[in-house]
């Protein structure tokens, strides 16, 4: 039974993978708070669309309004919360930190329902459908006009003079900020997108461009890494074939869970995979805790193990071992290398999952050819079932795209999608202007979410130049918003 959870989990987060809030495995942490706000809420309806549900729940919302002038319309950089506690994008989002001060703006980081504190049914809100069937992208957003609506006429009680509003939001919640102009034009005057895989879905993009562009980011660090890697999972197989090999393994590695059947190489292997996705995904220059406790440049400290041409056997799997161990184990603190683990404390996998079975359904297989990685195949079919049983619910797998256009965004205006080509994530995201005024940037040192981040002296030049850049399109929006209003 402990195997089968692990397996099912693992392959809702191998084939839907776009929370980027994975723990360490092997090294826990707590969130410091840096910088100031209040934790706040607002009391939203559980069903914005159905007059025969009355009941409401509180959302919460993080807010700074040291720098606002609400006078004179000062604006509002509103954060469209993740999949996650709400605190640790708001720990992890300098940018928007740093931004407020010059333009005198109001902060607010919104929680997405289902998450952190904003639960509409406490903790009743998982036990059935009757209960977590409100957690969609739609309710999501109505939350968020509904605290937009407040914000702007009634802070602190008082009436305000209007404030334009723009959306910031990184990876899904990048996804929610396109959707919200798209969706609510009238409520934000523009949004800014970072890494949002949103063509990530069925029949819009190849299930194969996560994986690509994972193994290209780990050819860049080194020429023999990722052919390396394409080894280890026949390396795996043959040796987690008898009692001896799983305890070698088990040994070599440290491992907190040792291998102790043979059943267990397929999660273990699933684990690992998500491993060099997710390490990918960190590639920032100097050490960070937002999507595990890593090193600076943490690909090339783990390709500094695998630099020697054709390794096999066994000094492959321990030149991996190392290099992982050099990734997450940096500090020199942990005991072993838990690869049961599935998420961290911050992160809720029982609304993702749920969100990823019944609408951002994001097709990721492999086919050890053009990747690093062991060949899964993506099969719609066969995805639903599993997630109609789970969950007792009708997927809808296509909802998101016949409601907000798919690839078809040539109507839409005021949206910035930036995506950094050494993200996994760039292979589903907007590569390129759709319109006049959404437009496509791109950050060749860029990994996920990078310019979202604060500043730091190792910043390459493509991430401080965007930064740049989207300060300038953030003030022609509110000219001319000041210009109506």
């Amino acid at each position: 039974m402990w195997v089968f959870k692990i397996l099912l989990s693992l392959f809702l987060f191998m084939n839907t993978l776009i929370s980027y809030t994975f723990s360490n495995r092997i090294h826990s942490r707590s969130l410091t708070p840096l910088h100031k706000y209040d934790k706040k809420y607002i009391e939203v309806p559980v069903d914005h669309f159905n007059f025969a549900n009355q009941d409401t729940f509180k959302l919460r919302y993080l807010i700074n309004d040291e720098n606002w002038n609400p006078e004179s319309g000062g604006p509002i950089f509103f954060y469209t919360g993740n999949e996650a506690d709400i605190t640790l994008f708001a720990e992890n989002t300098g940018f928007i930190w740093e931004l407020a001060p010059e333009f005198k703006a109001l902060i607010v980081f919104a929680e997405h329902r289902y998450y952190g504190e904003s639960l509409p049914y406490g903790n009743n809100s998982f036990s059935d459908a009757k209960h977590y069937g409100y957690l969609t992208v739609e309710q999501t957003l109505a939350d968020f006009v509904d605290l937009v609506t407040y914000l702007r006429s009634h802070q602190d009680g008082k009436h305000r003079k209007l404030s334009p509003v723009i959306a910031i939001g990184g990876s899904y919640g990048g996804m929610l900020a396109a959707w919200f102009r798209l969706k609510y034009p009238a409520v934000i005057v523009g949004s800014l997108a970072s890494s949002a895989p949103i063509w990530l879905l069925p029949d819009l993009m190849d299930c194969e461009g996560v994986y690509r562009v994972t193994t290209s980011i780990y050819e860049v660090a080194h020429r023999n890494c990722a052919d390396n890697i394409k080894h280890i999972w026949k390396e795996i197989n043959n040796i987690t074939t008898t009692g001896e090999g799983r305890s070698w393994l088990s040994k070599n590695w440290t491992l907190c869970q040792p291998l102790k059947a043979e059943n267990y190489t397929q999660g273990f292997k699933m684990w690992l995979k998500e491993s060099f996705l997710v390490v990918a995904m960190a590639n920032y220059p100097y050490p960070t805790e937002f999507l595990g406790h890593f090193p600076g440049n943490p690909v090339k400290e783990l390709c500094e193990h695998l630099k020697t041409a054709n390794l096999r056997g066994k000094e492959l799997l321990g030149s991996v071992s190392n290099g992982l161990r050099a990734v997450y184990n940096y500090s020199g603190k942990a005991q072993c290398l838990d690869w049961s683990t599935v998420g961290p404390t911050t992160f809720d996998s029982r609304g993702w999952n749920f969100q990823a079975c019944t609408q951002l359904v994001m097709p990721v297989c492999s086919n050890g050819v053009n990747d690093m990685f062991e060949p899964q195949s993506w099969n719609i079919v066969e995805y639903l079932i599993k997630c109609e049983q789970q969950f007792k619910v009708k997927p809808r797998p296509y909802f998101i795209t016949k409601q907000y256009g798919g690839k078809h965004l040539e109507t839409s205006s005021n949206i910035i999608f930036s995506n950094g080509l050494l993200d996994p994530y760039s292979s589903g995201g907007v590569m390129s202007n759709v319109s006049n005024t959404s437009i496509a940037v791109l950050i060749p040192e860029g990994a996920h979410q990078f310019d979202l981040r604060e500043s730091n002296q190792l910043d390459p030049d493509s991430v401080q130049v965007a930064r740049k850049y989207y300060k300038q399109i953030f003030n022609e929006w509110i000219i001319k918003f000041r210009e109506h209003y």
